[in-house]
């Protein structure tokens, strides 16, 4: 082996070990903007997607896919929660009783329409008290963080 052939396979194995902590560095930040994404998220689905839902079976008794169409309708496309984040919140808001889930077929169980129980009714106002100070507060600082960058 010529010391051309060493000085090559040194650099080679230098470049590999550079590209290789390039590609380290890349994954880690995309993880970290996935990470800080989900946590945007969490905000609308752990935070307002409960209150939401109990607000729009106060309109009226539906569904867990029309749920989702009428926060995509009043949110104008903006905000459309998947079923796969309303069917889990509902059956938790069942088995606390906040909702009540019955067959539009008992036979068939085709569709299931939830409504609001009374005491759904009452978690949903004093949610409703508790969270505007939070909401406000929340847009205020939206707002003067969005300003200040944009």
């Amino acid at each position: 082996m010529s010391n051309f052939d060493f000085y090559n396979i040194k650099d080679i194995r230098a470049e590999e070990k550079r590209l290789y902590e390039e590609y380290k560095n890349k994954v880690s930040e995309l993880k970290k903007v996935k990470k800080e994404k989900d946590a945007v998220g969490q905000v609308f689905t752990k935070g307002l997607l409960p209150i939401y839902v109990l607000y729009i079976l106060s309109l009226k008794p539906t569904n867990g896919n029309e749920i989702s169409t009428q926060i995509g309708i009043r949110t104008n496309g903006k905000w459309i929660p998947s079923t796969g984040g309303i069917y889990p919140l509902l059956k938790k808001l069942e088995k606390e009783q906040l909702i009540l889930g019955a067959w539009d077929d008992p036979n068939k169980k085709f569709q299931k329409i939830y409504h609001l129980t009374p005491k759904g009714k009452v978690e949903y106002e004093n949610k409703k008290k508790l969270l505007k100070p939070k909401i406000e507060e929340s847009l205020e600082v939206f707002k003067i963080i969005y300003n200040d960058i944009y």
